[in-house]
């Protein structure tokens, strides 16, 4: 069998991540992410870290995330276009590349979408596991839409959630996460209003699409002992909590320049106190200090949650046989020859011995 090319990329499409996670099961695929997430967490001053590079426009926002480690470069292309839906296209689309940090060679390609929805999911977890309270069996879910049956069978799967109350503006997308949950062991509940849905949970969970400044959660709804998880404030001038929500709570973020630009907290002025979600997880910051604390979670998405994913559709691929390889490099028998790939009628020249 000839061997792998040097410069071939391993390619995994929409469709091998969808066979990879049916095949898998999606349990098994939340916990995985999540996983990864944690270990590449825990070692937080490894990577090269910076905030993503993002094009507004009127009606969204195109994104680059990159980061690095000694070994390997990652990055995200990602839009968030809230007005696509109305013409048949998703709001959220991405893909992602691995590449070797000794060569610069792009070794692995892959889908992100519904990665992207994946690793949000096992985000909000990861943190949900450190800072809510562990006997929490109720949340709330403000916005379902596409990325919501995710969150929800993340917390139920990994953190033990058996209740969910949804609600959302649009009716239909209750009723359609209804029916595509409707096969496991979940309460799901749905609620005339925000008000409903939150009172009484122990974790609620914001993940609205709108690029709008709105105040889908306000001081008076927060309950002593809840955590919040903002997932849908992700970008300037797209928030969902009252600036005072995040003064009554212990506020964690995952990498805090990134955040006071694109979270909730871009509302609070810069010497408001926050902790970054890895010095939790490392042990060298404390999480929830009390059952009757409100912690929050002001999730933005970081490009290091994106390569942790990237590893685990790259290595759970490569042991499931998905996934084919393209030639996104030009092969050269001379590498300083280039113009031997539209030279007509020339042979190129072989390498000197």
């Amino acid at each position: 069998m000839k061997p792998a090319s040097r410069v071939q990329t391993q390619f995994l499409s929409a469709q091998d991540v969808a066979a990879l996670v049916t095949q898998l099961g999606l349990a098994d695929a939340l916990g995985g992410v999540a996983d990864y997430i944690t270990a590449d967490f825990l070692r937080w001053q490894d990577f090269d870290k910076s905030a993503r590079v993002a094009n507004h426009s009127t009606d969204g926002v195109i994104e680059l995330m990159p980061i690095s480690d000694a070994t390997t470069y990652a990055f995200k292309y990602v839009n968030g276009h809230p007005k696509n839906t109305h013409i048949g296209l998703s709001t959220v689309m991405a893909f992602g590349v691995l590449a070797d940090v000794a060569t610069g060679v792009p070794v692995f390609l892959s889908e992100l979408t519904l990665t992207t929805a994946l690793r949000t999911a096992a985000m909000s977890a990861v943190a949900a596991r450190a800072l809510a309270r562990p006997n929490s069996r109720c949340m709330a879910l403000i916005g379902n839409g596409a990325q919501s049956e995710f969150q929800a069978l993340a917390f139920h799967h990994l953190l033990g959630i058996e209740e969910i109350r949804l609600y959302d503006v649009d009716r239909v997308a209750t009723t359609k996460l209804m029916r595509n949950l409707q096969h496991t062991a979940l309460r799901l509940i749905p609620c005339a209003n925000i008000a409903e849905a939150v009172r009484g949970s122990d974790i609620v969970t914001t993940v609205t699409a709108d690029k709008t400044n709105a105040t889908i959660l306000s001081p008076g709804l927060i309950e002593p002992g809840m955590h919040i998880n903002g997932v849908g404030g992700d970008c300037p001038g797209k928030t969902e909590l009252h600036p005072d929500v995040l003064r009554g709570a212990s506020v964690f973020v995952e990498y805090e320049p990134q955040t006071r630009v694109e979270g909730d907290l871009q509302h609070l002025p810069a010497d408001f106190a926050v902790t970054e979600l890895w010095q939790v997880l490392s042990g060298k910051a404390a999480g929830r200090s009390s059952d009757s604390e409100v912690t929050l979670f002001d999730s933005v998405g970081f490009a290091l949650e994106d390569y942790s994913a990237l590893r685990f559709m790259r290595d759970s691929a490569q042991a499931l046989g998905l996934g084919q390889r393209l030639s996104l490099i030009p092969e050269l028998a001379n590498p300083k020859d280039l113009f031997s790939l539209v030279r007509p009628g020339i042979k190129p020249l072989a390498l000197a011995a």
